[in-house]
């Protein structure tokens, strides 16, 4: 096995290229070193990112944040404009593992897993984040609800890694929430997860919404109809009974050993409501 670490993207992007087998793309590792370990991924190749520049680092740009792909979960909690502007991102990310892992777990990894119980999915589709992905002819920006394909799987084309995720600016009296249910009080995967981002004005009334769903579907799913039941209101009881049937409408889970789906269905309404409460006292605040 080879092993290699650029110090640019372009350097990184002939690397790839000239792989005729497999190369996977090391970040935080937290899911490619376990795989390797268990015998489930045997990679001709290594590409190491960490340490090209921009992937460690959180940017302001645009109103906005460019947040590198090898930035851990940590990382993001430490940074405390990041925090304020999108909680409810840096939470989902921090949720992902134990301490030791969100120490080295980053969102990119996180988002080209592919997994469709992924936590910081949700809160990043919710947030209308995008990814910017370089690769053989050239750079590209994609929104992050269009990476992941299928469990596993992913749009990427040959040669190309996500080198940033980008989350947009923020207005005043805005912010965003994610909640998960998990059977352990920690270190467990999503049986149902959800994120939602709101906007309101200054008489409290919602003016823009976004929600996301995630294990409840072979991808992450944004919801319009639950975003359509909050715009226009003031995230009162009926608007957030609405909210929660739309949910459970949308989702299309499977039952296994860890919920059943009527068990999912009904959880993804229940989530929904408890983040976009939480999401209005942010952003009520903010």
């Amino acid at each position: 096995m080879h092993y290699h670490s650029p110090t640019s993207v372009e350097d990184a992007v002939k690397v790839l290229a000239a792989q005729s087998g497999d190369c996977r793309i090391l970040a935080g590792g937290t899911d490619l070193l376990v795989r390797m370990r268990s015998g489930l991924a045997e990679p001709d190749a290594i590409l190491d990112i960490k340490r090209i520049d921009g992937m460690r680092s959180i940017t302001r740009e645009e109103g906005g944040f460019r947040v590198g792909a090898a930035v851990s979960g940590t990382e993001m909690a430490e940074h405390a404009a990041l925090v304020a502007a999108w909680p409810g991102v840096v939470e989902a990310t921090g949720l992902i593992g134990s301490t030791q892992i969100q120490g080295r777990a980053t969102m990119a990894g996180n988002l080209c897993n592919a997994s469709p119980a992924a936590d910081s999915v949700p809160a990043m589709v919710a947030a209308g984040a995008v990814a910017q992905v370089a690769g053989p002819n050239g750079v590209r920006d994609i929104p992050v609800a269009q990476i992941p394909t299928g469990p596993g799987k992913t749009s990427l084309g040959p040669g190309e890694f996500v080198t940033s995720i980008f989350l947009p600016a923020r207005p005043d009296r805005a912010s965003d929430a994610y909640l998960r249910f998990i059977p352990r009080t920690e270190m467990d995967i999503a049986v149902v997860g959800c994120g939602v981002s709101i906007t309101l004005d200054a008489s409290g009334t919602c003016t823009e919404a976004r929600v996301a769903l995630g294990a409840v579907a072979p991808t992450v799913i944004e919801v319009p109809e639950a975003a359509t039941a909050l715009v226009g209101t003031p995230l009162d009881d009926p608007a957030l009974s609405a909210l929660s049937a739309a949910c459970s409408a949308a989702a299309s889970p499977i039952s296994d050993k860890r919920g059943t789906v009527e068990f999912r269905t009904h959880v993804a309404g229940v989530l929904a409501r408890r983040a976009a409460v939480i999401a209005k006292t942010r952003a009520g605040a903010a």
